[in-house]
């Protein structure tokens, strides 16, 4: 299955009617339905999918939980909910008010249901609710509901499939905390589903700006030829924060920022950012080569990674209390609030090439960007008006909060004499394609009414990555930590990590790019 994307079509009620390809005909199982995960983002991106009209005519949402309540009682919890992040949202433009003839379409399609869903005996009103039709069960529970309430469906044989109907099962990350808790969930669920009914969530990959690293590398020329290590120095890949734990401290304190971002979020950009071109855009295709990126990695060691917590600082004008003073956090945890690794991948393409990650709570700017630095000239011609030599071309892709792209190069001085200054060449998605406001899911649940598991982790790439971050996880219990200051760009040793490489991290604050 190729690439689709509803994105560009959402919101484009001052634009020409776009084209659309409805999903088939199904129900979307909630489990999980009075979560802040279905009201803060499922319900928004479904309303979205509405709203440019990518989702079937026959189509249902059944919404489960303990909790008693009432359909209209559910319905309108979320339409309060709905409405507020539309402000937040849309700002100041039209949409921002509710499209209540969108609504209207979606919410009477919606049905909610009290009852225990670990419980084999209790689905019987879901089973005769789904009986005949198409259903993606969708867990937005968390994660110690995955294997029993999988194993619940099964019991109640609500995940067979027939010929003429399929059933799918959605699960979020975080997809195990280890390799063998990983091996363990993916030996169960394969127990009882087929790999191509399982659609495990990175919603990182639901960005349209990651999404678009494969059209950026693949469809220019400009790009692919240079894209390896003949021409390339390092690579840096960053997902920094300005906000603390905010009131998640249990769940932190027993993750940390390692396990929370680096097998998932991180490489699955460096997968996209290092893969080798795939054959089509057949999505096993994609999935075997970001699986060959990551039984490339070379085992990650003690020494090229450095963990960081934060103490109490100023971001961005608030007051940032210690990590070990937030609530539900030990107060002499050793749990990592940053992490910073080299990467090396042992391929004909990366050979010598290193990739420098990077990820942080509570730093000096939020961003999320990739730096692919070029090498310099071996023997330069130019100088600068400083007398060195002209800098390095870098690429700068932004993928959050900027979305974008920024390639700079060397141009001549106007005037006589021959010196050289950097420029840049800039592109931002708002500015090529207009403003369109999207959660990030709703790629991914169209994707997963559709069938197409491009944009969704195999068993294979899951392991594989836990694999390459396996022997360093044991070392984080021991490891030393690196306390730096809230509002800062993190832990001193992280800058050695790249000095001792003669290479330095581009820096998060702006204005000093």
């Amino acid at each position: 299955m190729t690439l689709r994307s509803p994105s560009a079509a959402l919101h484009a009620a001052t634009a020409a009617p776009a084209a659309t390809h409805p999903a088939p005909a199904c129900t979307l199982v909630i489990l999980g339905a009075g979560g802040d995960l279905t009201h803060r983002l499922l319900v928004p991106a479904l309303y979205d999918l509405a709203c440019s009209k990518f989702l079937p005519e026959d189509f249902q949402i059944i919404g489960v939980s303990l909790k008693e309540q009432t359909t209209q009682g559910w319905v309108s919890s979320l339409q309060a909910r709905l409405e507020n992040s539309m402000r937040d949202r849309h700002a100041a433009s039209s949409s921002a008010t509710l499209n209540h003839s969108a609504w209207q379409w979606l919410s009477s399609r919606m049905h909610y249901l009290s009852l225990n869903f670990t419980d084999p005996s209790a689905l019987k009103p879901l089973s005769a609710l789904v009986a005949g039709r198409n259903v993606v069960f969708y867990l937005a529970t968390p994660p110690r509901f995955f294997e029993p309430a999988t194993n619940t469906l099964s019991q109640a044989g609500l995940l067979q499939e027939k010929t003429d109907q399929f059933r799918r099962v959605v699960i979020e990350k975080p997809f195990g905390t280890d390799l063998q808790s990983a091996q363990a969930l993916n030996a169960h669920l394969l127990s009882i589903l087929h790999e191509n009914q399982i659609y495990r969530v990175d919603h990182f990959l639901g960005k349209e700006t990651v999404q678009n690293l494969l059209a950026l590398r693949f469809s220019n020329i400009l790009f692919e030829p240079l894209w390896c290590k003949d021409y390339i120095d390092h690579i840096q890949i960053t997902a920094a924060e300005t906000l603390s734990v905010e009131g998640r401290g249990l769940f932190y304190d027993a993750t940390g920022a390692l396990r929370d971002m680096v097998p998932n979020h991180l490489f699955q950009i460096l997968a996209l950012v290092a893969m080798e071109r795939p054959v089509s855009l057949n999505s096993e295709e994609i999935r075997n080569a970001k699986q060959a990126v990551f039984e490339a990695i070379r085992p990650i060691t003690p020494d090229n990674m450095v963990r960081g917590q934060y103490q109490a600082g100023t971001c961005k004008g608030r007051a940032i209390p210690s990590y070990r003073d937030s609530q539900g956090v030990n107060p002499e945890s050793v749990t990592e609030t940053y992490a910073a690794l080299r990467v090396d991948i042992e391929t004909a393409r990366w050979q010598g090439v290193p990739f420098y990650l990077r990820t942080g709570k509570a730093l000096s700017r939020a961003v999320t960007e990739i730096v692919v630095q070029f090498k310099a000239p071996t023997n330069p011609l130019f100088h600068t008006s400083q007398g060195e030599p002209e800098a390095a071309n870098r690429l700068v892709y932004n993928i959050r909060p900027d979305k974008g792209a920024n390639l700079y190069f060397n141009v001549k001085n106007p005037g006589p004499e021959t010196i050289v200054s950097e420029v840049t060449s800039e592109f931002r998605y708002e500015k090529s394609f207009g403003n369109t406001p999207n959660i990030g899911y709703e790629t991914l649940l169209y994707d997963c009414l559709q069938g197409n598991a491009t944009l969704f982790q195999r068993a294979d790439n899951i392991e594989a990555a836990w694999r390459a971050v396996d022997g360093i996880l044991q070392e984080t219990e021991t490891s030393n930590i690196e306390f730096y200051s809230a509002g800062s760009s993190g832990p001193i040793s992280a800058d050695t990590l790249l000095s001792r490489d003669g290479r330095k991290w581009a820096s998060l604050n702006k204005d000093e790019d």
